[in-house]
């Protein structure tokens, strides 16, 4: 079963100086299964947001079509998490209060929303913060909380906007740990932004490899590797040196024309 699909999409927006429109993305075409998890790859400024934000509902499409479970995307979908690189958490509600914020405005009564928000704080490894406030946590913990809001409201997709890129390398890989067994175990859809080209492939089944802006997907490499739910080892086998060359030539990182990834 295909969870998300989009068809010959772009998406232009209006130049403030000029007003032109300029393209960000052209000629999307790409479907991911359910229970796939599949990275998108590219330069800065390439669309890979944007992408996102259609994908979710936030921005429409300035031509083609978007579809989640076979449904037409028009409007924000309830079946949808999108998680970004800040955590966003509100800063006068509890830890607990902050994950299940989703579950509240979805009409869940107060006991089986914090019921489910200590469950999923027990998994993120924050047990004994749940009356704690954000500045009171480490931006690791910050984030982890942001992790278990996401996953409170019980997405069949999540779409992640590079979530780790703020963390530190440790704290980074725990929290990948963590993700990648959570969406193993629950069967969920996921497509997922990183910059880190090591992140891309221990997490994913598919990468899609995006050009320069008006992006577009240049290549799509399969990830025919075990271990999909448990990142920190697939890391150690040895295909993964080979994988993150071909991805540096796709992008033409080390060379004279550099495509920097910031």
């Amino acid at each position: 079963m295909v969870e998300i699909e989009f068809r010959d999409v772009g998406k232009s927006f209006v130049d403030k100086q000029t007003g032109e429109l300029r393209p960000a993305v052209s000629n999307i075409s790409l479907s991911i299964a359910k229970g796939e998890v599949v990275s998108l790859i590219g330069p800065s400024g390439c669309g890979k947001s944007t992408l996102l934000n259609m994908g979710s509902g936030i921005y429409a499409p300035t031509s083609g079509q978007v579809f989640i479970a076979g449904q037409q995307v028009t409007k924000p979908v309830r079946e949808v998490a999108f998680m970004l690189q800040k955590d966003l958490l509100m800063q006068w509600r509890t830890i607990e209060d902050n994950v299940a914020l989703g579950l509240e405005i979805a009409g869940v009564d107060k006991a089986e929303r914090l019921r489910i928000a200590n469950e999923l704080l027990v998994k993120c490894h924050l047990r004994g913060f749940e009356k704690h406030y954000p500045y009171q946590l480490s931006g690791g913990m910050r984030q982890r909380a942001a992790l278990a809001r996401t996953l409170a409201v019980d997405p069949q997709v999540m779409l992640l906007d590079e979530p780790f890129s703020a963390l530190d390398a440790q704290t980074k890989m725990i929290l990948q740990q963590d993700l990648a067994k959570m969406l193993y175990e629950k069967k969920r859809t996921a497509l997922f932004i990183t910059h880190d080209l090591v992140e891309g492939i221990a997490l994913s089944d598919r990468l899609l490899v995006m050009s320069e802006r008006p992006g577009t997907i240049i290549e799509e490499i399969i990830i025919d590797l075990p271990l999909r739910d448990n990142p920190l080892e697939r890391r150690k086998l040895p295909e993964i040196g080979p994988l993150q060359g071909r991805l540096m030539d796709l992008l033409k990182i080390g060379k004279e024309e550099d495509a920097v990834l910031h």
